[in-house]
Parts: structure tokens; sequence; C-alpha cells
């Protein structure tokens, strides 16, 4: 085997590490509404996970992996030594997140992972990060929150206070059930066309960048679909591993819902995600779009102080603070580290 391949395992080896604790943390967002609304067993979900992630990655993933591959590090810094250390700590901040139950910001940690040797090196992108990336942080997810608060307080509670559609019998309606799972299946994509370009795209600057490749046209685009290629059936590894505990808890922890809300919070949620993708290739986080529509629709049932208060919520709002800093803290740790030992 050629040397150069031998050296490119580690890093590859690490990425599908992180692709299995992805996998596990996109499940929640992805299935949590039909696993909430009781409308699809569990044994199923990481199959039809792993299929959709997949279509998503290769069909719509190309802009967000050339944003996370080019546009926070510059791509010549992008060496097997400093993109193992970043992958392994987006991997370890997920796993912690996965180990607790709570389904976490992959495109957030990754970021933050992105910018440390950036910050160290004194090379971060700025233009990118701070007029696109970070404000669609906080818009996309108020954005969920509204439309699903609207949705529901004009169409949805009307409809049920009113008894023009008899909701305890939406869960027996067959087409309404392949609505929900339709709409989960389109969230899994909208996952892939983000998230699998969190491994992806790091590791094709690193060959392109190893193999003193230009960064720039169609050999870096073949260099991304393979490692697109490699990576992305890693997803559904990881839904199988752990996907149950997290989608329990996204739906089923914070409030139960129904059918008809389950598909609407996934087809508006996949829907921002995929838009956020393909239009400026921005990596956010779909977990959070799905807990703010879910979180409007708690607001709506059970009030704003009780929804606020739950506990599980608030673990939700301390781990998504925790782990990109975790990601950021222990990636420039290891950068320096790795810089001191002239191992870069």
């Amino acid at each position: 085997m050629s040397p150069i391949f031998t050296a490119l395992l580690v890093p590859f080896v690490i990425a599908m590490f992180l692709a299995v604790t992805m996998g596990g943390s996109g499940t929640a967002p992805s299935f949590s509404a039909a696993f909430g609304a009781n409308m699809l067993r569990p044994d199923l979900i990481p199959g039809l996970f792993g299929i959709f992630v997949f279509l998503g990655a290769i069909i719509a993933g190309k802009e967000v992996a050339l944003t996370l591959g080019k546009e926070i590090l510059p791509p010549e810094r992008m060496t097997l030594m400093l993109t193992s250390i970043i992958l392994l700590a987006v991997g370890l901040s997920l796993l912690i997140a996965n180990l607790i139950g709570i389904p976490q910001s992959t495109s957030q940690s990754t970021v933050f992972a992105l910018s440390a040797p950036a910050v160290y090196f004194n090379t971060l992108k700025t233009h990118k990060l701070f007029l696109e990336i970070i404000p669609t942080w906080f818009v996309l997810p108020i954005i969920a929150f509204v439309l699903m608060f609207i949705i529901g307080k004009f169409v949805y509670k009307p409809l049920k206070e009113r008894n023009i559609v008899k909701f305890e019998e939406l869960t027996t309606h067959p087409f309404l059930r392949w609505a929900v799972i339709i709409s989960c299946c389109y969230v899994a994509f909208s996952i892939g066309a983000n998230n699998v370009a969190n491994a992806s795209g790091p590791i094709a600057s690193m060959i392109v960048n190893e193999m003193h490749l230009s960064a720039i046209g169609d050999k870096f685009l073949l260099v991304m679909l393979v490692s697109t290629l490699i990576i992305a059936p890693c997803f559904g590894i990881g839904s199988s591993i752990f996907g149950y505990k997290l989608v329990k808890t996204a739906g089923k922890e914070v409030i139960e819902f129904g059918p008809l809300a389950a598909t609407v919070i996934s087809f508006l949620t996949a829907s921002l995600l995929l838009a956020a993708s393909v239009t400026k290739g921005i990596p956010t986080s779909l977990v959070q779009l799905n807990m703010a529509a879910i979180i409007a629709l708690s607001v709506l049932k059970v009030g704003w102080r009780k929804t606020f208060t739950n506990k599980t919520a608030i673990k939700f709002w301390l781990v998504w603070i925790i782990a990109p800093l975790f990601a950021f803290l222990l990636t420039l740790a290891l950068t320096a580290l790795a810089d001191k030992f002239m191992w870069l």
C-alpha cells in the first residue's frame, strides 16, 4: 500500500467515527416526529435514516462541503495531523452529547473546531463566518419557532378546539401515516445535504492538500464526492447505535404531539435546512430548528413557563452551549500541543 494512502487511513477512520456520532445525533430531529406521534417502529428508523442521508449528501451536499473545506480555515492548513485533531474533537463532543441523550448540533461543533486552529495561526476567514454562518444560527431557529407558533395558533389549535378534525382518529389514517414517514425521510435527506459535509469537507481539503492537487475545479469536487461516498453510510450505523435514546428524548420528553403536528414540524424544519444548504452552503443545526418548532407547539399546549422550565429543555440549552465550546477548546489545545512538537 502507498505511504500516502496509509497516512490517510487515520483521519478517514476518525471521520467515520464522527459520522457514526452524527448519525446518532441526527436521528432525533429527523424521526422524533414520527416516533413522538407513534407512527413508526423504532427498528425501522436506522435503515430509512441512512438511505436518505446518503441521497441528500450526494444530491445536495456540495455547497456546505465547500464552505467547511475552504471558507473558515485555509485549505493549505488542512494537514493530516490538523484534520485528525479537528475531526476527533468534534466526534468526542458529539459522543458525550449522545451518551447524555441530547441531540447536538454537529455543524456548530465543526465550525468551532475549524475556527480554533484558524485563530491559533491567525488565518481565520471571517467574512463567511460572521456575516453568514453565525447570523443564520440565530435567525433560522427563530423563523422555525415563529412559523410553527403561527401555524399552531391559527390553524392547528382552532381545528382541534372546534372538533372540525377528529385528531384521535388520525393516528390510524393510512395516508397521514405515510405523510409523516415521508416528511421524516425528507428531514433525513436535508441532514445529508448539510451534515455529511462536517466530515467530508475537511477530509476533501486534506486530501487535496496532501496530494498537492488544486483546491479549485473538478479534482476537488471529485475528491469531495469520494469522501462523501465513504462517510455518508456511517450515519446509518450511528443511528442504529445511538438513535433510540435520542429520538425518545426529542420525541417524547419535551412535549408529546400528534401526527399532523409531526408532519408540519418535519417539513418546516427540513425545508429551512435545505434552503440554507443549497443556496448559501451554510452549515447549520437541524437539531435546533426541530426543537424550536417543538417548543413553539409546547408553548401553545402548556404555556411559556412550563415549557422553558422543563428539565429536558434546560439540558438541551446547556449541552448546545457546552459542546461547541468543548470542541473549540480541545482543538485549540491539541493544535498548540502538535505545533510545539512540530507535528503539523
